[in-house]
């Protein structure tokens, strides 16, 4: 098996377990963070911040995952389904009532040292808002 493919599953894994904790030791000291269209931020304690803000807002579930990793083990992706729960209005997003969603996503990783030193994430946010809009 591939050692990056291995990470990235036991993050993801982590994730769906609601392990924070256990998602931050995967990650290295100095991790980049590009958020689905918006910046970039950078270390593990704002990795730590951004996952507060989000357990604060939304309850969600990965699900048909999918690793892929190149041979050399630095680079990976994933492609899976989020389903969720808007749980708390998230700041300059539609109100937050319950409403659930399920979307596609993906995404990219770098590897350094057996850590994951880079995540960047991609998923189609107006087709999330048009899903969460309060009917």
């Amino acid at each position: 098996m591939n050692a990056a493919a291995d990470l990235i599953r036991s993050y993801l894994d982590a994730f769906n377990r609601g392990d924070r904790p256990a998602m931050l030791t995967l990650l290295t000291e100095d991790v980049a963070h590009d958020i689905n269209q918006g910046g970039r931020e950078t270390g593990r304690d704002a990795f730590a911040a951004f996952m507060a803000r989000m357990d604060r807002c939304y309850r969600e579930r990965l699900t048909d995952i999918v690793v892929m990793a190149e041979p050399g083990g630095t680079r990976a992706a994933a492609e899976f389904v989020v389903e969720g729960e808007y749980l708390a209005t998230d700041e300059g997003l539609p109100e937050a009532k319950g409403q659930t969603y399920r979307l596609p996503a993906g995404a990219f990783y770098e590897v350094r040292d057996g850590r994951i030193a880079r995540v960047t994430m991609f998923y189609n946010l107006p087709d999330w808002v048009r899903q969460v809009e309060v009917r």
